[in-house]
């Protein structure tokens, strides 16, 4: 398993340096990175008091397949409910609005992994501390996308293999970050930060681990869903409901993630929405990925200078 060393400079929204390229990740430059943190003593407040979260929340929640997995009123509640009990750091919530201002398509899809992930959790019987500690983590996972260039974020064409890997650094940028800001490297939410590309059979990035932890997944599942049935740069139509179940179930079909997480997802999709325990999720693949995919096309070029 490789280390993690930071291939481009970790920079705050207000550009402090928080470490520089070429670090190598360790316990201890993150325990001393937590300490700097903790003499800011960044002040708190609810997420859904933050800017306009709540009213987006809702929004979001109305538009494409999430009209079907949340118009019953009491699931909503009950996902709102524990995100009203989210309190985080102001700078943290600041790179949301950042997210809200440059790129709506990351903003968009950190808000609704969120409410899967809160919603998905409870379904899969996990207690109330767990249901919280998933809420604090699940609008953090892609805060280390404040390290990648808006061109990279918002590009229309296929990405460059330097690109690919500006891109693909985000999740160690996030862990970084947010050990300084959540002054502590234990905290679940930096571990999801950096993890959750991660994978069950070892295929995923930066590390390349055998993902277990069960709490971990979901947000890697809907991390996955999200992306495919929402629009994006590189993609000017989703995918469609049921190819996006399709895609998903063909990661659980090769072992890179749970199947009690993809049939608590299905069950929600269905109109009658079984129990998750007689959910039956169809091994059929009758869909069709968009015209026009650029998802996974890398071009080769001389390398990018690195963002100082």
């Amino acid at each position: 398993m490789a280390s993690l060393t930071l291939r481009i400079p970790v920079k705050t929204l207000d550009g402090k340096e928080l470490l520089p390229a070429g670090t190598r990740i360790t316990d201890s430059v993150l325990s001393r990175l937590a300490a700097s943190g903790a003499g800011q003593r960044f002040p708190e407040m609810p997420l859904l008091e933050y800017g306009t979260l709540r009213r987006d929340l809702h929004t979001f929640t109305r538009q494409s397949a999430y009209r079907v997995i949340f118009n019953d009123s009491e699931r909503l509640n009950a996902v709102l409910s524990v995100m009203e009990r989210t309190l985080l750091p102001v700078p943290v919530l600041e790179a949301l609005r950042y997210y809200r201002r440059n790129d709506s398509y990351t903003y968009r899809h950190i808000l609704m992994v969120f409410s899967l992930s809160c919603l998905l959790a409870r379904d899969l019987g996990h207690d109330r501390r767990d249901i919280l500690k998933e809420a604090a983590a699940g609008p953090l996972h892609d805060i280390g996308k404040i390290s990648v260039p808006l061109k990279v974020l918002r590009k229309t064409t296929p990405l460059t293999r330097s690109e690919r890997t500006l891109l693909e650094h985000h999740p160690i940028s996030g862990h970084v970050l947010l050990c300084y800001y959540l002054t502590d490297p234990k905290r679940f939410a930096t571990k999801v930060a950096r993890d959750h590309h991660e994978r069950r059979d070892g295929s995923g990035y930066p590390r390349g681990i055998r993902l277990n932890d069960r709490l971990l997944e979901i947000v890697a599942v809907c991390d996955v869903y999200d992306a495919l049935i929402s629009p994006r740069p590189y993609r000017r139509v989703s995918f469609d409901n049921r190819t996006a179940i399709e895609e998903i179930t063909r990661m659980a079909e090769r072992v890179e993630i749970d199947w009690e997480i993809v049939t608590a997802l299905v069950s929600h999709n269905r109109k009658h929405r079984p129990p998750r325990q007689e959910c039956k999720v169809s091994l059929e693949k009758r869909g069709k990925p968009p015209e026009g995919n650029l998802y996974g096309i890398v071009l080769e070029d001389d390398p990018l200078p690195l963002p100082g």
